[in-house]
């Protein structure tokens, strides 16, 4: 699947006025879950209130007990602390990896910001060993300004 003709159906869902946010962020992620081989769980996390933890929100993929992270722990956690892209070829080689299924070989997470600010990312699991590439980076990075754009 080439990502950039997903970008307009991105872009479509997050315009729906019609629906929550929620349900928009929802639609998001079944849309990848089911366009992209390699995306086998996709979800959102966002900044608790005022603590340093990330809250789970929309996902689409296998039930997680990881509703709530605190920032550092993990690799959402860690992405909530640097503000940047965390790729991850291969889960098993990191020391501060949060296991969610057995079958999770490799993770890519990329931060959400709204007026400069690191309020949530986008999460995807893949059970693919090093599937990510510069491609999925640049694609998520375009699907998290949009997503920006309504929170």
């Amino acid at each position: 699947m080439e990502l950039k003709t997903l970008e307009p159906k991105i872009t479509e869902i997050v315009s729906n006025t019609n629906e929550t946010i929620e349900n928009r962020l929802l639609q998001i992620c079944e849309l990848l879950e089911s366009h992209v081989d390699y995306y086998n769980w996709v979800g959102f996390y966002f900044k608790n209130g005022n603590k340093n933890e990330l809250k789970l929100g929309p996902y689409v993929g296998e039930p997680t007990d990881h509703t709530i992270i605190p920032f550092g722990k993990g690799i959402c956690g860690q992405v909530a602390v640097s503000n940047e892209n965390f790729v991850v070829p291969d889960v098993a080689a990191q020391d501060n990896y949060i296991a969610c299924s057995i079958t999770v070989k490799a993770e890519i997470v990329v931060p959400i910001f709204v007026n400069g600010e690191n309020i949530g990312q986008i999460d995807i699991d893949s059970n693919t060993p090093d599937p990510f590439t510069e491609v999925d980076e640049r694609f998520l990075e375009f699907v998290c300004e949009e997503v920006a754009g309504i929170l």
